[in-house]
């Protein structure tokens, strides 16, 4: 795409991943950017969406946050990963195309328990339904069931060439058993299913110990100065 797009920027303010910084964003306010097809070209070039909002970090002398997603055909799980599968074998998955009614009982428990420190918190239900729907592309929402309870939910964006995990919240109770690991390994294998090539994680801040663990899935490519770099383990 070779057309010129209108984009915004926002004023600076305190970064919520690194005490000592500063926060600034690029913002995609040209309509013409606001369909699945432009959504799309906007995550290649290192975008991430907040409810309608697509957004990438524009900050001044930091570049921290890097845009990172997971080959999701050429995936192959750590020991650990391994592991958490062979452990959480009892869960059940189950894929659903628009918000359930069901779900946001177990949202506002997942944020008053687990982000009560966080700006989410409280948790509301006008909050939750702008921040998980969308109208710029399809989404599915990744269910993980234990007999007749719901676990867990991972709010997942369709795209042409991939899917993009936009939020997961799970009832703390099952904190031990790795709801959030568990959910993007059931993303990757979902995409791959969809033969979709990539799973978009978001940003990863090797600073950062809430941002830090989305470099542990293999083989997955980094944004570095506008060119995707593959890693393997």
């Amino acid at each position: 795409m070779t057309k010129s797009y209108q984009l915004g920027i926002t004023q600076s303010f305190p970064c919520n991943y690194l005490l000592d910084k500063e926060e600034r964003l690029l913002i995609a306010v040209d309509e013409r950017l606001q369909d699945a097809e432009h959504y799309g070209w906007l995550m290649s070039q290192g975008f991430r969406r907040s409810g309608e909002q697509i957004y990438r970090p524009h900050c001044i002398n930091c570049n921290a946050c890097k845009s990172l997603r997971v080959l999701a055909k050429e995936y192959l799980p750590s020991k650990s990963q391994k592991r958490l599968l062979k452990k959480n074998n009892k869960f059940n998955i189950v894929i659903k195309n628009e918000l359930q009614e069901n779900y946001y009982l177990l949202y506002e428990k997942y944020i008053n328990k687990v982000h009560h420190d966080g700006t989410m918190y409280p948790a509301n239900y006008t909050q939750y339904q702008s921040f998980l729907t969308c109208n710029l592309t399809k989404q599915v929402f990744l269910e993980i069931w234990l007999d007749e309870k719901l676990v867990s939910v991972a709010v997942t964006d369709v795209l042409s060439d991939a899917l993009s995990a936009v939020y997961t919240f799970y009832d703390p109770d099952y904190r031990n058993n790795g709801i959030g690991v568990f959910s993007i390994i059931q993303q990757i294998y979902l995409a791959s299913k969809f033969n979709k090539e990539y799973l978009y994680l978001g940003y990863q801040i090797d600073d950062c110990q809430k941002m830090n663990y989305k470099n542990r899935y293999h083989p997955h490519q980094v944004l570095l100065k506008n060119n995707w770099l593959t890693v393997n383990k």
